[in-house]
């Protein structure tokens, strides 16, 4: 650590609904105004960070936008070191996460995580997929389908897995997303084109473990964390293996009780060199910076296949990213910091950069 103090902003995100949703540390919802999804956790990771950011000599404090111009322009003035972002939305629409980003970068104040590209390749999940592809990286073959348009398709077979194009936090994938037949798959896309009003990806699905890479991107040089795997070996036969809204998020039902997030143990040298090297070339395909996770699929042959990359994912104590990162040694308020370093680091460099451009 540096020991330098910083001022940093703890920058989140509310919207309200007809249930007037209230800005407060305890509520912090999740996912487009439309899909009427939310998440509340027993305490929210930007609570944890905060504490964090406090342990490690900072000085945080809590910024929210709640969708207003007055809460962005209060942004610009809030004379902030450094922003720890964790917004997810902007009023209430994810598609504006990107946005929020630009922003951030217009004003011209230091923040964690990934930039506009970022947010905008990795939430396209059809994007997304066709830069793996060019890359060489492993994917399922997928088709995308709005309103009986199919804007893209590969030769996919049965099973197929279906959700919406641009959620994230599994919003829109429950037990009927792994279909059978054709006429699931009509009644699939239908549903994910009513309630979201979004194109449909329509993806292959792969049987096997579902494995997670957590990465810090420090000085230049991304590492990869331990691998941690949401082990489905404890659902009944007929529940689908998948990470469903039901598995992270409804505590009462099987599915979220039978399953758990756990370090991947049973995984030889060679296998965890390629889901390793797999998880760094999918960030950088996208353009993650700072921090990120890969979402991966271990076939029952061995082939890795990456399900979907995460710019800014959930740092909560007991999340994927965190279990990695004590796993490698790294403490919770050890890897908070490093975070901050990481991007404090990164616009110092982007800094001089610019200053060197200019004087050329």
């Amino acid at each position: 650590m540096t020991g330098e103090h910083l001022k940093i902003a703890v920058l989140y995100d509310v919207w309200e609904e007809a249930d007037q949703v209230e800005a407060s540390a305890e509520a912090k919802p999740r996912g487009k105004k439309r899909s009427c999804k939310k998440v509340v956790k027993e305490k929210e990771d930007r609570e944890e960070i905060f504490e964090a950011l406090e342990k490690l000599g900072h000085e945080p404090f809590y910024h929210v936008l709640d969708g207003t111009l007055q809460s962005l322009n209060s942004v610009a003035k809030c004379q902030a070191d450094l922003i720890f972002n964790l917004t997810e939305s902007f009023a209430g629409d994810d598609t504006k996460e990107t946005n929020v980003a630009a922003y951030l970068d217009l004003i011209g104040i230091p923040y964690t995580g990934g930039g506009p590209h970022a947010h905008f390749l990795a939430q396209d999940k059809g994007l997304a997929k066709k830069m793996f592809a060019f890359h060489g990286i492993c994917t399922p073959y997928f088709a995308t389908s709005y309103r009986g348009r199919i804007e893209h398709a590969h030769d996919i077979s049965f099973p197929l897995i279906v959700k919406p194009m641009s959620e994230d936090g599994s919003i829109g994938i429950d037990s009927n997303a792994v279909v059978n037949s054709v006429k699931e798959l009509m009644e699939r896309v239908e549903s994910i084109q009513d309630e979201f009003d979004s194109p449909a990806l329509i993806e292959e699905f792969i049987e096997g473990r579902e494995i997670y890479a957590a990465i810090l991107d420090s000085y230049e040089r991304a590492r990869a964390l331990p691998l941690v795997e949401l082990n489905f070996s404890r659902l009944p036969k007929g529940i689908p293996k998948i990470a469903s809204y039901d598995v992270k998020f409804e505590k009462d039902t099987p599915a979220h009780k039978l399953t758990k997030s756990e370090i991947a143990e049973n995984l030889d040298e060679e296998t965890v060199a390629r889901l390793t090297e797999t998880a760094l070339a999918a960030y950088r395909a996208v353009k993650l910076r700072d921090y990120g996770r890969i979402d991966m699929r271990l076939s029952s042959s061995g082939e890795v296949y990456v399900i979907e990359a995460n710019p800014n994912p959930w740092l909560a104590s007991g999340h994927e990213f965190a279990m990695a990162a004590r796993k490698s040694g790294l403490s919770y308020a050890d890897l908070i910091g490093e975070i901050v370093e990481i991007a404090m680091a990164r616009c110092v460099k982007s800094r001089a950069r610019a200053k060197s451009m200019s004087l050329a």
